[in-house]
């Protein structure tokens, strides 16, 4: 399921979690998991416009999370990679 965000400067993300067009099989869904974290998951989040996307590692239920985690999330990933 994709996710849209939109962050302090009015740009949308969309987000969805890495592996999310592989289905529901077990080794596949675990594609997607951060090694080590079995409570974490790799989700990339593209901006409008198509900019550079991000891969950032949220909690299994991201989906459910507050727009604010996931901005943070993103952030904290584009200023480690500046």
């Amino acid at each position: 399921m994709t996710r849209e965000v939109t962050d302090a400067d009015g740009i949308v993300w969309s987000c969805i979690q890495a592996f999310a067009g592989l289905g529901n099989d077990p080794e596949k869904v675990e594609a997607a998991r951060v090694d080590g974290a079995k409570d974490r998951v790799h989700v990339v989040c593209t901006p409008a416009g198509g900019a550079q996307s991000v891969r950032v590692e949220l909690p299994l239920d991201w989906e459910g999370h507050d727009d604010d985690a996931i901005l943070g999330a993103i952030r904290r990933e584009r200023e480690s990679a500046a």
